[in-house]
């Protein structure tokens, strides 16, 4: 007996399938009937079609099964392909036999549900098309990712996600019970980075990352993913290079390959072709503030970080990601290098997207002065014997080197145009949740 031969609905609705016959399978992502017609529009990964089942086309028993059957019921039916401008995407199919593989019961998301009610159901919310088209588009992302760092020679380094170290900041630390002593959640895998570049020389990582961080914005994750780079012999310069051609990189996969999904969640295609065709600008700290003081009117004191609201003043005068550098050494960590050329800035960089996305790339050239390093860690607090590993990499044919680290869920948020980042990844971990 010959296996069927399934037909992914995207081929249907872009192929020369008019008047054949198909076999398709999925679920039933929206029904009604009236008297004996049956409407049914069909999912799957691929798209959506309509599937028109008609008494007296198909046995009185499946007829029956297509009038009970609820949404999310998942099915496999054959029918002929028939031109219909009223269809969505202008076919439908009329269905000759349908069979079903489960019936649903009824599905517990309807119309205008609350953001934390599809949070409570997101194992199901996840089908929703919207959901669907951003995970599709986050995939690409990773993918290109991995194809960008070793079509440039980098190889791929896998750091513990137990760390006894702080790297961030001891305040965002989660702390874990490790059999009689305690450890960390990696905030990032930066440290044992710079020890792989010993080795490697050109690396890079896409792991999860953890934060505890109290907030409750759209754009915090208690959990993310990071896509991290180090390089030996590289300066600062140099990474702010590779972050803007990976980022442009990026875009051109997603639109090479996402412009259906881009569609359903109302991104301008021709915008984003438009911005990765277009150079990043390239300003620093204090020039940012001066743009914020004359076309904002925001006098913010040289030496503070720049909060939210003060990127989103700032991006309203770009039409592309900006990179901005050398910030205040006294707020950045400890292993971020003065400029020697002013000294109370530091040799780092962030990027940031425009239309309210905020940073998506961190990264600086790393400190090789372990005597400055000792210095900060006391401020902070530290236990400096905690980075007595670290400070060998110093002592031992210490080099210069730089990295950063890409959010992979604030780039998705803004390619996609998702208004909050929890949509940016399956499971979102925050501050108030941590199930499904």
């Amino acid at each position: 007996m010959s296996k069927t031969t399934w037909t992914p609905i995207e081929d249907v609705l872009t192929g020369d399938y008019a008047g054949k016959p198909v076999h398709l399978r999925g679920w039933i992502y929206r029904t009604r009937s009236s008297g004996n017609i049956v409407f049914m529009t069909l999912r799957d990964v691929t798209g959506v079609l309509q599937a028109t089942v008609k008494r007296g086309n198909l046995p009185d028993a499946e007829f029956e099964d297509a009038l009970k059957a609820l949404i999310e019921s998942s099915v496999q039916v054959t029918g002929v392909v028939k031109e219909d401008t009223r269809a969505p995407g202008g076919y439908e199919l009329q269905v000759s036999s349908l069979t079903m593989v489960q019936f649903a019961e009824p599905f517990p998301i309807t119309k205008d549900q609350s953001p934390e009610f599809l949070l409570d159901q997101r194992h199901l919310w996840i089908r929703s098309r919207k959901l669907t088209s951003i995970l599709k588009v986050r995939s690409t992302v990773v993918g290109a990712i991995h194809s960008f760092f070793r079509g440039q020679g980098f190889y791929e380094f896998d750091a513990p996600v137990l760390q006894p170290n702080q790297c961030e900041g001891g305040s965002t630390l989660f702390e874990v019970k490790y059999y009689d002593e305690k450890t960390y959640l990696s905030q990032s895998w930066q440290l044992y980075a710079e020890a792989g570049i010993f080795a490697l020389e050109k690396i890079y990582n896409m792991g999860p990352t953890f934060r505890a961080e109290k907030s409750k914005t759209s754009r915090h994750l208690s959990e993310f993913w990071m896509a991290e780079m180090e390089a030996a012999w590289m300066d600062l310069s140099d990474v702010v290079s590779i972050a803007k051609d990976e980022v442009k990189y990026i875009l051109a996969q997603v639109l090479k390959h996402n412009k259906k999904d881009l569609e359903v969640l109302g991104q301008d295609v021709t915008k984003l072709e438009t911005i990765r065709m277009s150079e990043f600008p390239t300003i620093t700290y204090t020039e940012a503030l001066q743009i914020l003081k004359d076309k904002e009117g925001m006098e913010i004191d040289w030496g503070k970080d720049l909060r939210t609201v003060e990127e989103d003043k700032l991006m309203n005068h770009f039409l592309t990601p900006v990179v901005v550098t050398h910030y205040p050494r006294e707020i950045m960590a400890f292993y971020k290098p003065s400029d020697k050329k002013d000294p109370k800035t530091a040799l780092c960089f962030d990027m940031l997207a425009p239309e309210g996305y905020g940073e998506i790339v961190g990264g600086s050239q790393r400190s090789t002065d372990i005597a400055a390093m000792t210095q900060r860690l006391t401020q902070m607090g530290e236990r400096v014997e905690n980075y007595d590993w670290y400070f060998d990499l110093r002592r031992y044919g210490s080099v210069p080197h730089a990295g950063y680290g890409l959010g992979v869920e604030r780039l998705v948020a803004w390619i996609c145009k998702a208004e909050n980042i929890k949509d940016a990844i399956p499971f979102p971990r925050t501050l108030l949740r941590f199930r499904p």
